[in-house]
């Protein structure tokens, strides 16, 4: 069933109830690094142009991201993950310090490579910073049992100190099926929400509060395209019937987001900016993190979403992976 229902609430009275949400991430960890250059002259190697590096920085990327919003925006984010012993996972263990993220559970391992995502931009004095490519250092392999189980045990040790769980799965070893039956079945036991944002296969997710998903994902995962409303409706309540789960959330774009709640009512929000849309990356992580927000502080799903909607706006003004503040936000929704 497909609909536009009002919102019950002032969207922006549940983001001051933010702070203090104690959100348990579970995910994949990734170092972002972004090296910018000026374009000098053409290469005589190849038909490319030179880059003069001016600058070079990195952010937690993947489900480092989503932690990093909770943070942003007043939450206590808890960290689990794992990072190699290796100079990338020295540099993302700083990088999360500085956002203020706790690492308690975090295994280090010098068994496997720190991921890193390496994204090559060019600027120009008359246009804003271009992405020209992108290289991706990212373990494929399973997890060492070893490994899997001391991120099995944190697990089950965190989950009855938090409000609220989150799986942010990035397809790189740590969103298991053991790591997700643990985290279902401990935040089941412990009366938490467990919400997952999933770049993966949709239909390991079963029994969590909320799945979250971006079109192409949702796409992939039915078999099916999604063209209007009636599809979108259609395919969350598919999700939400054959996965046991509470809410879906679609991403849409510059369509906004499709919201199906627990009564299985279709809503769509339009995009809160379409127009000034510099970078995408991590807008779904935004999501997630204040979809995630919104359901510890006990908020009303399509009030969160709202929140969540605006958040996204803002996020994809910036270059790379950004967070936003509960002062952006509040100064956005009103």
């Amino acid at each position: 069933m497909s609909a536009n229902r009002p919102l019950t609430r002032d969207p922006a009275s549940i983001i001051p109830r933010f702070a203090g949400q104690r959100i348990l991430v579970i995910g994949d960890l990734v170092l972002d690094e972004y090296l910018v250059g000026r374009a000098a002259r053409l290469s005589r190697e190849a038909p490319i142009p030179v880059l003069d590096l001016t600058d070079r920085f990195r952010r937690p990327g993947a489900a480092s991201n989503p932690a990093a919003n909770v943070a942003a925006l007043g939450g206590e984010p808890v960290l689990v993950g794992v990072l190699g012993s290796d100079e990338p996972g020295r540099e993302l263990g700083l990088e999360l310090e500085r956002a203020g993220i706790s690492t308690a559970g975090v295994v280090e391992t010098a068994s496997r490579p720190t991921a890193t995502k390496t994204r090559i931009l060019a600027e120009h004095s008359a246009a804003p910073r271009q992405q020209v490519a992108r290289v991706d250092h990212v373990p494929r392999e399973p997890l060492e049992p070893h490994v899997e189980g001391q991120l099995i045990t944190v697990i089950e040790q965190v989950v009855p100190t938090v409000d609220t769980v989150l799986v942010s799965d990035y397809k790189a070893g740590v969103v298991t099926p053991r790591t997700v039956a643990v985290a279902v079945a401990a935040a089941g036991a412990a009366g938490k929400a467990v919400t997952v944002d999933s770049q993966g296969d949709l239909f390991q997710f079963h029994g969590f509060t909320l799945v979250k998903s971006n079109q192409v994902e949702a796409e992939r995962a039915l078999g099916t395209p999604l063209d209007d409303d009636d599809d979108f409706a259609g395919a969350g309540y598919r999700l939400q019937r054959e996965l046991a789960v509470g809410s879906v959330v679609i991403t849409r774009g510059a369509e906004g987001m499709s919201v199906i709640g627990p009564d299985g009512i279709h809503s769509h929000l339009p995009a809160a900016n379409r127009t000034e849309v510099w970078d995408v990356t991590g807008a779904g992580d935004t999501v997630i993190a204040v979809l995630t927000l919104g359901l510890a502080a006990g908020a009303d799903l399509l009030d969160a979403a709202l929140v969540a909607n605006v958040a996204a706006g803002l996020v994809v003004r910036r270059l790379g992976v950004a967070t936003v503040t509960p002062g952006e936000l509040l100064a956005a929704l009103r």
